[in-house]
């Protein structure tokens, strides 16, 4: 019996050690903690209402925006809108990328333009229209994200991409994050 239980814990041994290591070899070395972009809205403040002019209830345009927090070796800012709560998946608001990375805001009302004056490039929503479409639930209170990322680069996309494009080519470029939520109920 002492030999079974030498052997059971001399292969418990060999099984904690393995897991140490696999658990050191699995956190990337290098990898540093991504810089927190803080983002505002004159608008709405953080967990609170979007006022019905900003959704499809009222004028249906975007809000503004401004954030605070770009790192100085960013190049471009991306932003992306969405709903996580909507009924079938995550609903797109809004894709606009190749903002250049000195510009702090985004006034209400942005046009939906392919290319702005500023040099952005608007994507196409889940609407499937260039820029910005408001909150517009089919039933209770969703979520709305506005997602700001702060790039090292400026990305190779056209005019009209879509979210998941917009995420594949930012991969292994963002330099800082931030969002501001809202939510908005229809009555």
């Amino acid at each position: 019996m002492n030999r079974v239980g030498a052997l059971l814990g001399a292969i418990a041994l060999v099984l904690c050690s393995c897991r140490s290591e696999n658990t050191a070899i699995s956190q990337p070395k290098g990898e540093y903690k991504k810089m927190q972009i803080k983002v505002t809205s004159s608008a709405f403040s953080e967990g609170q209402m979007i006022p019905p002019k900003y959704t499809c209830d009222g004028a249906n345009v975007s809000p503004p925006l401004a954030w605070d927090g770009i790192p100085t070796n960013a190049l471009t800012i991306a932003l992306i809108s969405d709903d996580p709560d909507a009924p079938a998946k995550t609903w797109v608001h809004w894709v606009l990328y190749n903002l250049p990375a000195n510009v702090k805001e985004l006034p209400e009302n942005v046009k939906p333009e392919k290319k702005l004056a500023n040099g952005a490039l608007q994507g196409t929503n889940d609407s499937g229209k260039i820029g910005y479409s408001g909150p517009c639930p089919p039933s209770g209170t969703h979520r709305y994200y506005f997602k700001i990322y702060a790039l090292d680069k400026r990305l190779d996309l056209q005019p009209g991409a879509t979210k998941p494009q917009l995420l594949e080519a930012m991969t292994s470029h963002i330099l800082a994050e931030g969002q501001l939520m809202g939510k908005y109920r229809r009555r």
